[in-house]
């Protein structure tokens, strides 16, 4: 492999409440081979967030991320380190505080491999009968029959062109990667980028969400999600158990909304490059359904159960804008910048709990409209005229199994 030094690519700051919600993320930074593109429930209290940057086993001063991140110089891929942990009691006063690491991988080594090249050889000859048989989202897909060329929306996958990436929600090359071991190398393609082996990940119809992901992980807590891309340049289950690229969330949970402009939604794309770029449009005097998982079924980081979470962006930003990392308008409003966070996940308990917090330390923008969990809740939860129910630093509530709840924007 050849060995080329490279400019960083993006650090952006760990949204803050994890004691407030039901899973935690800490952004882990990839290496990229181009420039930067343009939850009976009591309520708890968050304690302040000290966010480190760490490059290698060394901490980088936050003036120093910052300046990279300013010049354009570092790349965002995602988030990591989401657990599953119903809150506790009352307990954290405001002057405690945790640390998360912001973690940044300095670009030493761009990949030779070349872009897988489909081999007549590799595709069964029953590919033109397998893939005419597909009807949606229901449908099974067979492995190794279809070109990494050809992303697979007869099969329920929803296609996102807007990320520039052939439809996928996002792509990690793993070159050196062999099944059976971590993934220690992880290349995360940007627009324009060419097709090489890896995983593919990508997006489902509301309700319902990615099915795929390898058991082999990043080997320093990256996620990885999506079918394989393989070396013959043709695509293939990573959860064989999963016959279906996409799978029904539990349900019980949705947005509606009331005002005149629409609310872009966006659910981070975990397992995988972890940005948030999978939308929900809540148009106005629309209901959508929001996904909601059982967690003990779905992915687990490590041992660790996960949640989704889901960035809700200003009023009157479109989703081609706001489910972006780093969106062009508006910028220290949306995107990663998002006021406002919403974490959703059923626990093994039955019940659903459902957070809405502020998006801090990376944003300290107000939502410009007012956020209100109704329903079969167990406790008030809600953002008002900027303000959140609990001490201004978010609230979590729950419905029970098979009850509702209802997210709406006024």
């Amino acid at each position: 492999m050849k060995a080329t030094v490279l400019n960083l690519a993006v650090a952006a700051s760990l949204a803050a409440g994890a004691a407030a919600q039901p899973h935690h993320h800490g952004h882990h930074h990839h290496k990229k081979n181009s420039p930067a593109q343009k939850r009976d429930v009591q309520t708890t209290y968050v304690p302040a967030t000290v966010t480190k940057y760490v490059l290698g086993n060394e901490e980088v001063s936050n003036d120093e991320a910052k300046a990279g991140l300013d010049k354009g110089l570092y790349v965002v891929v995602g988030e990591t380190t989401p657990t599953f942990t119903p809150p506790p009691a009352p307990a954290v006063t405001s002057s405690s505080s945790k640390e998360d690491a912001v973690f940044i991988q300095k670009l030493t080594s761009s990949s030779s491999t070349p872009t897988p090249t489909p081999s007549s050889s590799s595709a069964p000859a029953s590919s033109s009968s397998a893939s005419s048989g597909a009807t949606g989202v229901n449908a099974e897909f067979p492995s190794g029959v279809h070109k990494c060329t050809e992303f697979p929306e007869q099969y329920g996958a929803v296609p996102m062109p807007n990320l520039g990436l052939g439809g996928w929600t996002g792509r990690q090359y793993t070159p050196d990667w062999t099944p059976g071991n971590a993934i220690s190398f992880i290349e995360t393609a940007v627009k324009g980028m060419a097709l090489e082996m890896g995983f593919y990940s990508y997006a489902c119809p509301d309700g319902y969400v990615k099915s795929q992901w390898p058991s082999d992980q990043g080997a320093t807590g990256q996620s990885v999600g999506g079918v394989l891309c393989n070396s013959d340049g043709y695509l293939e289950l990573t959860r064989p158990s999963v016959k279906t690229l996409c799978e029904p969330g539990v349900g019980g949970v949705t947005v509606k909304n009331d005002m005149s402009k629409n609310v872009a939604i966006c659910r981070t794309d975990y397992p995988g490059i972890e940005a948030m770029v999978i939308p929900v449009d809540s148009q106005p005097g629309t209901t959508r359904t929001l996904a909601n998982i059982n967690s003990d079924d779905y992915y687990h980081w490590g041992s660790k159960s996960t949640t989704l979470q889901y960035y809700i962006n200003q009023p009157g930003v479109s989703v081609d804008d706001g489910c972006v990392w780093d969106c062009v308008t508006d910028h220290d409003e949306c995107g990663n910048w998002a006021p406002t966070i919403l974490g959703v996940g059923q626990a093994a308990d039955g019940n659903t709990y459902i957070s809405l917090f502020p998006n801090l330390p990376t944003s300290n923008a107000k939502p410009k409209m007012n956020i209100n969990i109704t329903g079969d809740v167990s406790i008030p939860c809600y953002v008002k005229d900027g303000e959140y129910a609990v001490g201004n630093s978010g609230c979590t509530t729950t419905i029970p199994k098979g009850g509702k709840a209802v997210i709406e924007f006024s």
